[in-house]
């Protein structure tokens, strides 16, 4: 018996759906467009969504001379302001801490911290401070840091016979063995001398920090964290210059009553701008 071969229908081929890869590929870019409108909304560049401004507070004097009320008072003030603030205390303040502050990208570091000269004698009389030295709270050792200390960049510092040798840094640790720069980064360090010599200063300017301030000779703990608190406020007012900042605090707390150091700002060139100028 012959067999029936089936008829093929003449004409165009019968029409298929759209390839399901087509309508992936439609989704993913889709999907890609909806994604970058949220991160990047339209007509509002890119830059403006960076995240808040940076701050930190470095409290070398948590481990001897903590204060909780300064630490909260001032981030509170700061968060208010708009920054994200982060904190490193006590055994944290380490030579690599002070090394890598730069890469974390803040705009505003307070350092709450022991400081002062290191000095020498000519002709076993006369006493000649050299340098400024920003106390960490890392235990000296001959063996850590070892070309760091051969560049001259560490020292070693202590408070008294009392506390151990720590580390110690200077100018020529800022500016050679900081990962990067501190560009318009408002730099306040609340220790002893600090603008006593202007070495110090000028490297963190020298790195790009927009403006320096700090007290110009010996300061007491207790005035220097009330003096700090009210500087970071008048900071944070919206329309105050550094200069106008640094006059209300010396005018509403004065001058270290024991040992007369008063707060000083450095360049000159920043007077006249405001937080938010020094920042941007």
């Amino acid at each position: 018996m012959a067999k029936l071969k089936a008829k093929k229908a003449k004409g165009k081929s019968p029409k298929r759906g759209f390839p399901w890869f087509g309508w992936l590929a439609i989704a993913l870019v889709v999907a890609g467009i909806v994604a970058f409108a949220r991160i990047y909304p339209i007509n509002q560049p890119a830059s403006d969504n960076l995240g808040e401004p940076k701050a930190v507070i470095v409290d070398q004097l948590y481990s001897l001379q903590p204060n909780e009320v300064f630490i909260n008072e001032v981030t509170k003030e700061l968060e208010d302001y708009g920054f994200e603030v982060d904190l490193y205390q006590g055994d944290e303040v380490t030579v690599d801490l002070y090394r890598s502050l730069p890469s974390f990208g803040y705009k505003l570091i307070i350092f709450r911290a022991h400081s002062g000269l290191l000095s020498h004698r000519e002709d076993s009389q006369i006493e000649v401070n050299r340098a400024t030295c920003l106390f960490t709270n890392e235990e000296y050792s001959e063996i850590k840091h070892m070309k760091e200390q051969l560049d001259g960049q560490l020292a070693r510092a202590r408070v008294d016979e009392n506390h151990p040798i720590v580390f110690g840094i200077g100018a020529r640790f800022i500016r050679q063995s900081t990962d990067r720069e501190f560009p318009n980064t408002v730099i306040i360090i609340m220790g002893c001398s600090c603008l006593r010599l202007y070495d110090l200063a000028n490297a963190f300017i020298d790195k790009g920090a927009s403006s320096y301030l700090a007290w110009d000779g010996l300061v007491d703990l207790g005035y220097v964290d009330e003096a700090g608190t009210y500087l970071v406020r008048q900071l944070c007012q919206a329309d105050i210059t550094v200069q106008e900042a640094v006059a209300s605090t010396m005018n509403a707390v004065g001058p270290d009553p024991t040992h007369g150091a008063t707060l000083k700002y450095f360049p000159a060139q920043s007077a006249g701008r405001t937080l938010r100028e020094l920042i941007e």
